[in-house]
């Protein structure tokens, strides 16, 4: 067996993620290699902090982005807050809520489950009732931008809640980060964690970050270890923070991160609420061919993810040969549904880089002649 380079083709990415990466990016990436503890690379750094604080629109100071994927962020939010016997509201409306249940078992907790149906957003009705009727709740959970389903979430009135209740939030704004609006400090959130791979475009691997003062003061007061050493966010504080200088943690993914400060760069020079209004633009022009071709949302207007557009298969079309179909004659990805919206639904990602006119006229172009099929 002969094993060569690996040289994949040049496919447009209209899934659930990863997103198409801009040139600048990939050649951010391809950027000579130097030390993580270089000066210059700490310059990056404090450079990178910044720029995050602006994605997420917060002063706060513990602003990072994890060496790991969306999950890991995740995880660090759930190891780091939550500590045996804990209760943590948790709200379920897809696939991404119930692995937020999964991270609270896992690190001890205790599961409050407000369940909402796939396709809905969040009930701030049910949250309010469950933290009126139960004080020892100390977490509150909840999805932000559900990519298993494509709804959104009033985070800001979710915070509200629990910012009267005393109650700390731990927000997930993977798909929603750089795409809608989300803002932690004016929404007083938390915990709130992403993925480099969505709305920003950049190349997968990395979790912006960011938590409260409230949230570093419970980590800060613990009365027990974390029980993950590399997620252990009291550790990477000296990592992070120093203004020139890094005490050493982990080798950091030293071109992941030029990627990411480029990605951000990008977001930056557009403007956040401009990078807004280009999703929601490239949003209503899917929408109208979408419709036009006979397809249906699953989420209702006023609760729908302009970046990720889930939309009903009609029962008469082999959905998984239309994927496949547009993947191998148009190199066009689109995503498939998952849990209860398994082989019932599309979800067609318009993130980032990849919401461009040019992508969706491709989209509608591409399925209307992979439907139009005998």
């Amino acid at each position: 067996m002969t094993i060569e380079s690996f040289l994949p083709p040049h496919r447009t990415l209209m899934g659930p993620g990863p997103s198409d990466v801009s040139p600048r990016v990939l050649q951010a990436l391809s950027r000579p290699t130097i030390g993580h503890l270089d000066p210059l690379f700490i310059q990056m750094m404090d450079e990178l902090k910044l720029l995050l604080k602006y994605a997420f629109q917060t002063e706060n100071e513990f602003t990072i982005a994890v060496s790991a994927p969306g999950s890991a962020g995740m995880e660090a939010c759930f190891t780091n807050l939550i500590e045996p016997g804990d209760k943590v509201a948790v709200c379920r409306n897809g696939v991404f809520g119930e692995r937020m249940r999964e991270n609270v078992v896992r690190a001890g907790g205790i599961a409050v489950v407000i369940d909402d149906a796939w396709g809905a957003p969040v009930s701030v009705e049910k949250v309010a009732a469950a933290l009126e009727s139960d004080p020892q709740i100390k977490l509150l959970a909840f999805v932000h931008a559900e990519t298993s389903t494509g709804a959104l979430s009033n985070a800001e009135a979710l915070g509200w809640l629990a910012k009267q209740h005393n109650v700390l939030t731990i927000v997930d704004a993977v798909t929603s980060l750089g795409g809608v609006a989300l803002k932690v400090d004016e929404w007083q959130l938390d915990a709130v964690y992403s993925g480099s791979q969505k709305c920003l475009s950049c190349v997968p691997g990395l979790s912006p970050l960011t938590f409260s003062p409230r949230a570093i003061e419970k980590i800060q007061s613990r009365s027990t270890p974390i029980q993950s050493w590399f997620l252990d966010q009291s550790l990477v504080l000296g990592y992070w923070s120093g203004e020139g200088k890094r005490s050493y943690h982990h080798t950091a993914p030293v071109n992941s991160l030029y990627a990411l400060h480029e990605a951000l760069l990008l977001l930056k020079t557009e403007g956040l609420e401009n990078a807004w209004q280009r999703h929601q633009q490239m949003h209503q022009l899917l929408k109208v061919g979408l419709e036009k071709l006979g397809f249906s949302f699953v989420v209702e207007p006023d609760y729908r993810l302009p970046q990720l557009n889930a939309v009903y298969v009609p029962e008469h079309i082999d959905e998984a040969q239309v994927r496949a179909t547009l993947l191998q004659e148009y190199n066009l990805e689109i995503g498939a549904g998952l849990g209860d919206l398994a082989g019932k639904a599309w979800r067609i990602g318009l993130m980032g880089y990849g919401a461009r006119k040019e992508n969706v006229a491709l989209c509608l172009q591409a399925l209307q002649n992979a439907l139009s099929r005998p």
